[in-house]
């Protein structure tokens, strides 16, 4: 194993200590930052029908699925800020990363794009977005994965979404959108989901965006949105 992926371990298991005793607390030896709050809505068009499938109310890492649809509509209010954290040159991380700057022009989004190496920029480029403390953070690509398992639970303060992946222990501050084919959950975990790169159609990247902001937008956290087929 090696030295960064003892490190997921150590933090899984961590983030599962706390759930069972005090739900949103913050890894061992952090201190413990304030729950995230909803996003302004002021102007934000509601949710539509079925967009929690049928559960209204899911548990935490629940996975609902939404019906086509129900997130047309809903946008960020003008000037809200984004940073989009993006690794490896395949098919995933680029039909993601195009679809979120596609989505950023057709509103009123501030985005900013980070692209990483490896590993340690990647946690180096979540530092800096959270330091500059945006409205939302966006992961993209299989290559993220691991890192942001590691540091999202550190930053609970931090709103973050996943595109086409998803964590294994997500904390009630990170949301995910996968669909079939794209359900990878990193590598240290025994069963790390599907991966289909012909999937991630720019269609179907850019319409988890849509759905995946739409959550963020009305507080839903911490559950795993699966797009119909």
């Amino acid at each position: 194993m090696t030295v960064f992926a003892a490190r997921i371990v150590n933090a899984l298991v961590a983030v599962g200590a706390c759930a069972v005793v005090l739900a949103g607390c913050a890894v061992a030896g952090d201190a413990p930052q304030a729950s995230p709050t909803p996003a302004d809505l002021s102007g934000v068009r509601p949710l539509g029908d079925g967009f929690l499938g049928s559960d209204p109310s899911p548990s935490p890492e629940a996975t609902v699925s939404p019906r086509a649809g129900s997130w047309d509509g809903v946008v960020p209010p003008e000037g809200y800020r984004v940073v989009l954290i993006t690794a490896g040159d395949d098919a995933q991380a680029t039909t993601v990363a195009a679809a979120v700057r596609g989505w950023a022009k057709t509103g009123s989004v501030d985005l900013e794009v980070l692209h990483a190496a490896h590993d340690d920029e990647v946690e180096d480029r979540i530092d800096a977005a959270v330091a500059d403390r945006p409205d939302l953070v966006i992961g993209a690509g299989d290559e993220v994965v691991d890192v942001f398992t590691l540091i999202t639970p550190q930053h609970l303060a931090q709103r973050f979404l996943m595109i086409g992946v998803e964590l294994p222990e997500p904390t009630e501050n990170v949301s995910s959108v996968i669909w079939p084919g794209a359900a990878y959950r990193g590598s240290g975990v025994g069963t790390s989901g599907d991966i289909d790169p012909a999937s991630f159609t720019p269609q179907r990247a850019d319409e988890a965006v849509r759905a995946g902001v739409a959550g963020v937008l009305h507080g839903l956290g911490g559950i795993v949105l699966s797009l119909p087929e």
